[in-house]
């Protein structure tokens, strides 16, 4: 058709034909925009339900991967204390000496502001923690006296949580310690892979994102190219482009919600289906740190960048097939 049909009648009269004026209408237009919407899904349940899977899919596979690295971090956080520093005192084999000093350098290095908090761990204790993590019990038995020193466990504050090695390096030159170890090369590789991980879920969710777009756009175009008459039928009483894509991006948006939603019911019974063996798993390595799933906000944002998606599809798909077809006044 031309694109010039209609230029010989005003729009605002073609639209006052169509659909008529004024907030009411626009409202009434909605209305049944969201109700031949509906009235899609009904008239095709297997295509717009293999749409609601694919694109379901396509929001399941990034949600799981948000929470598995939301709940990676919680468990990092919680196998650590992250960042702690294990200070060793030097001993002078009197222990009524070696005690004094131990609480003395502890009160010195709390007050310290790059450290939120210190706790002493005597010989006798550190003994016992070794005696049930060797194999060796037996043997320890058979020394004469406790040859382990006073401990400290330095929680690093401020910048100091972020990279401990200035703190660890200050402490190991005060008079009375011995050394300072913590172990940063753990946490430093898991921070590597969790910045990889991340980086991998937005690229594979922006992949997905695309495909669901695209896959609601075909449905959109596929079904706009069966009403063909019914397009033209409206652009000759007035309709102008808004009003051709206002229906499609009704149910593009349904499409999108209704696989929001059947995408965190598959989290959901993912969740079950995993619960058992996380909860032996993080209680195993990790205190019994629970698994959290997406959580309310999380489910507000998967049912509207779900919402969004299937807007974008229909939105897309509308636009070319008035363009290509030529059937804009």
């Amino acid at each position: 058709m031309s694109a010039k049909r209609g230029a010989n009648r005003p729009a605002a009269t073609r639209r006052d034909l169509y659909a008529g004026s004024g907030l009411g209408a626009r409202l009434r237009s909605h209305r049944r925009a969201a109700a031949d919407a509906a009235a899609r899904l009904r008239a095709a349940p297997l295509a717009s339900i293999a749409t609601i899977a694919v694109s379901a899919l396509a929001v399941l596979l990034p949600l799981l991967l948000a929470v598995v690295l939301g709940n990676a971090l919680r468990f990092a956080d919680s196998l650590g204390g992250s960042r702690e520093l294990s200070v060793f005192l030097e001993a002078s084999g009197d222990a009524a000496a070696d005690a004094a000093a131990a609480r003395r350098i502890a009160d010195a290095l709390a007050r310290r502001a790059d450290v939120a908090s210190v706790t002493l761990r005597t010989p006798d204790e550190g003994l016992e923690e070794f005696r049930q993590m060797s194999d060796l019990a037996d043997a320890l038995d058979l020394l004469d006296g406790n040859p382990l020193p006073w401990v400290l466990l330095v929680a690093p504050a401020g910048a100091a949580a972020v990279d401990p090695a200035p703190l660890a390096g200050a402490l190991a030159s005060e008079p009375g310690i011995d050394s300072v170890q913590y172990d940063a090369a753990w946490r430093e590789r898991l921070d590597a892979w969790l910045a990889l991980l991340r980086r991998a879920a937005a690229v594979l969710a922006a992949l997905l994102a695309a495909g669901a777009v695209l896959v609601v756009g075909n449905t959109v175009r596929l079904d706009l190219a069966s009403r063909r008459d019914e397009v033209a039928l409206m652009l000759q009483l007035g309709a102008d482009d808004a009003d051709i894509r206002r229906p499609m991006l009704h149910f593009g948006a349904l499409l999108g919600a209704l696989a929001g939603a059947a995408a965190l019911l598959g989290a959901h019974a993912i969740g079950l289906a995993l619960a058992a063996p996380l909860a032996a798993l993080s209680a195993a390595y990790a205190g019994g740190l629970a698994p959290d799933g997406p959580g309310a906000a999380g489910a507000l944002a998967t049912m509207g960048a779900a919402t969004a998606l299937g807007w974008l599809g229909a939105r897309w798909a509308s636009g070319h097939y008035l363009r290509t077809s030529r059937l804009a006044p």
